[in-house]
């Protein structure tokens, strides 16, 4: 029985601390956390026929109260233009996409260009593709939750791919041209 519990404290002085420097991820933050923080996710379809393509967008909810957005897109009959995304008011890409209404505006502000003085929270902008199509960008916000209140909360929103390029001053909607593409934003458990 003494030998039993000599072999139990030796095993217990044995065990990392899960504090220890090598749990964490290189960024600083404890691996246990990233594991733990809330995501969201979105695969984008095309809404039209005579224009394929695919996408998706991965959310994380970082510890200093940001969400980062990692999207990447691939639209081949849009190689080497330019494509506008916006996060839309209804996670609904029924009707090619109209199903997801108007932009998603919970502040009540101009339309504009991500990080201006005035913008709506899902005014992610013009995304540059190569010439296969294909296209990406990371964003961090703070104008983002994922489950927080009404103002902040990006589940259940579309975030849309049009066929042209964000102007940044026509009101609402930037003269973005169609919907042709369309995901809906839900939180991955």
């Amino acid at each position: 029985m003494g030998a039993l519990v000599l072999l139990l404290a030796v095993a217990c002085t044995n065990t990392k601390n899960s504090n220890s420097s090598d749990s964490l991820n290189t960024d600083g933050t404890s691996v246990a956390d990233s594991a733990s923080a809330k995501q969201a996710h979105a695969d984008i379809s095309a809404t039209k026929a005579d224009t394929s393509g695919s996408g998706m967008a991965h959310f994380t909810a970082l510890g200093d109260g940001k969400v980062e957005m990692k999207l990447t897109l691939e639209f081949p009959a849009k190689a080497n233009q330019s494509v506008a995304v916006h996060f839309h008011e209804h996670g609904d890409c029924g009707d090619s996409g109209n199903g997801a209404h108007g932009h998603w505006n919970p502040t009540g502000e101009k339309h504009g260009k991500w990080d201006s003085a005035e913008h709506h929270s899902g005014d992610i902008g013009n995304i540059n593709l190569d010439g296969n199509g294909k296209g990406e960008i990371t964003i961090q916000s703070d104008r983002w939750s994922i489950g927080g209140d009404e103002k902040t909360n990006i589940l259940d929103k579309a975030i849309i791919v049009h066929s042209g390029v964000d102007d940044y001053t026509t009101q609402p909607t930037g003269n973005s041209g169609s919907r042709i593409g369309c995901g809906v934003i839900m939180e991955m458990k």
